[in-house]
């Protein structure tokens, strides 16, 4: 078998046999086969699609590639959630404590921000003595004993994708369907879960800018997951705008407690127990109305705030910052940014709130960037409301007020207001399951 030929059947726009995709990833890993060579199949790849059966080889050859978790260790079933990236998203510490407080074990692998989505690992961090890395058997402890545990992504998980991915990204073919499918699924099956709800941005926040192209991915990563054996449900979901007020990692903390608090924004919380109530579905606890109802419960009587307090504590983290927010340290500057005229807001490109953000010293430029978790953005109006000239837009924090000018102009050119509102738009599109696509 040479790797030539399997550019060229590909360059030609036919199917690679699953032999000939496991031989290519395992020589690829090992070393046999050049980056130049790889570069020209994914390019092949990019214009000639893959098959569904492809799409699936490679995914476990991908997943194979390294270790394969062995969640047996921990009693009953377990659900994972991915999100494909956002700005303000910080449902995983809202949906992980609620789903467990419903009994479904959640035991995660979460990733760092890069660019202008956030991580939930640094969110996590910016809890004093918070430990997001954890051996397993300490990490089957916490989740056997709070019924959850989120840690950074350890060991030798789907090693193809890494180098897979840092090829994409020099080569122009990051943004190829089936191979983001197999980038996303390849790690999700290597980590274990029975069930996997995929959360799939759409908008100007997300990877994906249409509901259209959302969908497409969507149907990919449910199509592998379903076959490999695993429970899949994605829901299509709104990053036009940045998700809740509050952007940067304590900041977003906070507001997760607060939604755990029944007092989070309302976006927010709507989503939150949309996704929650679809991985309790997964894990057969009800229809959706049923799981919902169990979700906002969870909510309603405290036992989510409970399991997140008891992960934190569980996992070296202060619980008391949890328990009053106004405890977690405060950036020593502040700027509020005043809306130059009248109207409404008609846009928010939340990528750019995003880099906004990232600007202050909330993300990292590169892998090695120290994050300021104190820094970011709350907003105080978003797309639809009604600003008067002089009103306050936004608060900026930071720990270095030389940021404020450059982070300043990046949030103003990122919000449009105009005199007439725009039209609403929905928090979530659609829903994709193997049976196929509801649209709302």
């Amino acid at each position: 078998m040479r790797m030539y030929d399997l550019i060229m059947k590909k360059r030609n726009g036919e199917a690679l046999t699953k032999e000939e995709i496991q031989y290519m990833i395992t020589e690829y890993v090992n070393g046999k086969i050049p980056d130049y060579q790889m570069s020209a199949f994914l390019m092949a790849v990019y214009f000639r699609g893959m098959t569904e059966e492809e799409t699936l080889a490679m995914t476990l050859a991908v997943a194979h590639s390294g270790d394969m978790v062995d969640l047996s260790g921990i009693e009953g079933m377990k659900v994972d959630k991915h999100s494909t990236g956002g700005v303000g998203d910080k449902t995983t510490l809202i949906i992980a404590p609620i789903v467990a407080s419903c009994g479904v074990k959640v035991a995660k692998m979460s990733g760092r921000g890069l660019g202008h989505t956030g991580g939930t690992v640094d969110k996590m961090e910016s809890i004093p003595g918070m430990q997001t890395s954890l051996d397993r058997e300490k990490f089957f402890e916490v989740v056997n004993q709070t019924g959850l545990s989120v840690i950074g992504q350890s060991g030798n998980l789907a090693p193809a994708d890494k180098k897979l991915y840092a090829l994409r990204d020099v080569t122009a073919t990051v943004d190829s369907i089936p191979l983001i499918a197999v980038s996303i699924m390849s790690k999700k099956l290597a980590a274990g879960n029975d069930g996997i709800l995929l959360d799939v941005k759409t908008g100007s926040g997300a990877f994906m800018k249409t509901v259209e192209d959302s969908i497409a991915l969507a149907k990919e990563m449910v199509s592998i997951g379903e076959n490999a054996g695993k429970k899949m449900v994605a829901l299509i979901t709104n990053m036009d705008i940045p998700l809740g007020y509050n952007i940067g990692n304590s900041l977003e903390v906070i507001e997760a407690v607060e939604t755990l608090q029944g007092r989070g924004p309302k976006d927010l919380t709507e989503v939150c127990l949309q996704l929650a109530a679809n991985m309790l579905y997964l894990a057969k606890k009800g229809n959706i109305e049923e799981c919902r109802q169990l979700a906002e419960d969870a909510i309603n009587s405290g036992r989510a705030l409970e399991r997140l307090i008891a992960m934190v504590e569980a996992q070296g983290g202060n619980a008391d910052v949890i328990r009053d927010t106004n405890k977690f340290a405060k950036a020593p500057y502040q700027r509020e940014v005043l809306a130059e005229k009248s109207g409404y807001i008609a846009h928010m490109n939340a990528e750019g709130c995003g880099i906004a953000s990232s600007m202050l010293g909330a993300g990292r430029e590169t892998k090695d960037s120290v994050i300021d978790f104190t820094a970011g953005i709350v907003l105080k109006k978003k797309t639809g409301d009604v600003v008067k000239e002089g009103d306050v837009l936004a608060i900026l924090y930071t720990s270095n007020d030389s940021l404020f000018e450059n982070a300043q102009e990046q949030y103003r050119n990122s919000i449009v207001i105009m005199e007439q509102p725009p039209k609403e738009e929905p928090l979530i599109y659609a829903r994709v399951t193997p049976n196929g696509v509801e649209k709302y």
